[in-house]
């Protein structure tokens, strides 16, 4: 018989599912905010190309259900500490009040049970992020040259072309469905290119297999492009429009979606024509 308190065996047992996920989780921490310290019942972490997340969560073995008090202080901790995620994890649940308090917030509510099934997709979802903006960098870069140069210089095919030997604009467009469809865990993810140029299987069936698709790709379109602009360099042809530098940023989620982006999810068609929309009225 275990002689440990069980609100200590609950957050052990959160703790220990968010480590199976290949994430550091300590309990019972104390943490500097910019404000204040604060002491956290589980403190979770991970690195990711080269980016920090924190989340914090709240473990709570009562036996009543958790009013909405506790989710807004559990928000003032989030933001003084810059958390990415703040959970509550109740055995019995919660008030309505704590609900519409978290609603639209970084603040999630599980019961354990909830807990388990959604927290691993949240952990993926995360890392795909990441991929987003390695992806959107690329898509800067490929799109920064002309369409002539693009032609020139292999990065795009000729419309009358039968074959095709390599389709930047295919490629993007599928990376990125590729990675809405793992955020929504979509599987199988079929990855079909028809370029000649082509590295990795044709379908992903889970997100260790997608993050290898991920990973041969985009190192690939780096390669490619690199390579041509190389040879731009090389013949003076090197005179990339800048007019997308303002989108990047050091730290952060790269703030600029293209129409390979918008394209490859059909729910963001909306957004496209919007664009297009736009453009139109600014060049009128």
């Amino acid at each position: 018989m275990s002689l440990e308190p069980k609100w200590f065996s609950f957050q052990e047992e959160i703790a220990a599912y968010f480590r199976s996920l290949g994430t550091n989780a300590d309990t019972n921490q104390q943490v500097q905010g910019i404000r204040t310290k604060h002491d956290i019942d589980v403190f979770v972490s991970t690195k990711f190309l080269s980016t920090d997340l924190y989340w914090i969560i709240e473990a709570k073995k009562w036996k009543s259900k958790v009013p909405k008090e506790k989710v807004l202080a559990l928000r003032t901790i989030v933001d003084d500490i810059g958390a990415d995620k703040g959970f509550i994890i109740s055995e019995v649940g919660f008030q309505k009040g704590a609900y519409e308090a978290a609603e639209n917030t970084n603040i999630l509510l599980y019961t354990m049970e909830e807990f388990k099934e959604k927290t691993k997709h949240l952990v993926h979802t995360e890392i795909l992020k990441m991929y987003v903006d390695r992806a959107r960098l690329l898509d800067i870069r490929y799109w920064s040259h002309r369409k002539q140069i693009r032609k020139d210089y292999n990065l795009r095919p000729d419309l009358f072309d039968i074959e095709i030997d390599f389709s930047g604009t295919e490629l993007l467009t599928l990376i990125f469905k590729a990675i809405f469809k793992g955020m929504k865990s979509e599987y199988p993810i079929y990855l079909i290119t028809y370029s000649k140029k082509k590295i990795g299987n044709e379908k992903a069936d889970n997100f260790d297999e997608l993050i290898n698709w991920l990973n041969l790709n985009l190192n690939m379109l780096d390669r490619i492009l690199l390579k041509a602009e190389y040879s731009m360099l090389k013949n003076n042809d090197f005179k990339p429009d800048t007019l997308r530098a303002k989108h990047i940023e050091f730290y952060g989620l790269t703030e600029y979606q293209s129409n390979a982006e918008l394209l490859s999810d059909a729910s963001q068609l909306e957004l496209l024509f919007d664009q297009l929309k736009k453009r139109s009225r600014e060049k009128h």
